[in-house]
């Protein structure tokens, strides 16, 4: 998935009201720029952090930059928007280029199931059962090379791996995908600490047939792509 618009090098002001960002641009302007993660990305909102930032001219919106990336001192990257995996992800799906996933004929995001929730893709074969896809964005890392997930209390997160559970149990084929957006990542995890509740979920869905994948991100400022398969978090 290439960015749209070429991405903008800046320095990170502060964080606050979850989506909102001021970052100093290199020529010394101080703009407030859309930040799309609701989570605490612990870690990633420093003040003094070098950032890449997306520009647009859309007369709708407001902000006229959106926060994509951190680069860290030792040249990784962390992309921080939660909407990238799920594009990059839908071109991989659609490319046949999802290992275990792939061989589907049809490749749907966003369909309802559950109760009153979307799934983020349902794959589906005339030959197989369908294949219900929840994808996670993981952007936490407390330990060197471990990514985990989440980075905060998550209900929204817990319901739907009770409602990948119920796929499974009704003969569906349901993966729980985390896609780490993080260059230096090279296993994942579980923050039970963070969110006991959602590690408990997590091995009940586990128990009930789900199943889990992950893989890790290719990311610069002209395109995140998805990367090599990782070790799946355990219960």
């Amino acid at each position: 998935m290439r960015f749209q618009t070429p991405l903008l090098p800046a320095t990170l002001v502060r964080r606050y009201k979850r989506f909102l960002a001021d970052i100093r641009l290199e020529d010394g302007q101080e703009v407030t720029a859309h930040c799309a993660n609701p989570g605490s990305m612990m870690g990633l909102a420093e003040p003094g952090s070098r950032i890449w930032v997306e520009p647009n001219d859309d007369p709708k919106k407001k902000l006229k930059y959106g926060w994509r990336l951190v680069e860290h001192a030792d040249g990784h990257f962390t992309g921080v928007d939660t909407a990238v995996p799920n594009r990059a992800l839908r071109e991989a799906l659609l490319a046949g280029g999802v290992p275990g996933l792939d061989g589907y004929a049809s490749v749907r995001p966003e369909q309802k199931y559950g109760e009153k929730s979307r799934i983020d893709f349902l794959l589906s074969d005339p030959a197989r059962a369908d294949c219900y896809v929840e994808v996670k964005s993981v952007t936490l890392s407390r330990q060197p090379g471990l990514a985990e997930f989440p980075d905060s209390v998550t209900a929204r997160g817990l319901k739907h791996l009770q409602e990948l559970a119920q796929m499974a149990q009704a003969g569906h084929r349901a993966v729980m995908l985390f896609l780490v957006q993080r260059t230096d990542a090279e296993r994942t995890g579980l923050a039970a600490d963070i969110d006991p509740a959602y590690a408990a979920g997590f091995a009940a869905a586990r128990a009930a047939g789900v199943e889990v994948l992950a893989f890790g991100c290719n990311i610069s400022p002209q395109e995140i792509t998805l990367g090599a398969p990782l070790p799946a978090p355990e219960d």
